[in-house]
């Protein structure tokens, strides 16, 4: 299913800063960076269990926020997207 992942993460302190860099690298292990703090990630129901769990511990909860939007396996019909496109989509095939 896709997952799109935002969050907003503090970054008034040295600590909010490290905790961004975490959030982010976290993210990018799972999907695609689409904007700057938005990820979309192609995840299967334990996949989104790990990476939720691990996010969750990551931020605080405080002054952080994280967002989960849950596509579905036809996400195709559900996203329309305008204007420059970051990389090659989450599900395409990659030959390198």
């Amino acid at each position: 299913m896709l997952v799109m992942i935002t969050y907003d993460v503090n970054t008034e302190t040295a600590a909010g800063k490290k905790r961004l860099r975490k959030v982010a690298k976290q993210c990018v292990n799972y999907g695609r960076r689409v904007q700057n703090s938005v990820f979309e990630c192609i995840l299967d129901s334990a996949q989104c269990t790990v990476l939720k769990a691990a996010l969750t511990d990551m931020i605080d909860e405080e002054v952080d926020s994280l967002r989960f939007y849950y596509l579905g396996n036809k996400y195709q019909t559900k996203v329309e997207h305008i204007g420059v496109d970051r990389g090659i989509a989450q599900d395409q095939t990659l030959i390198l």
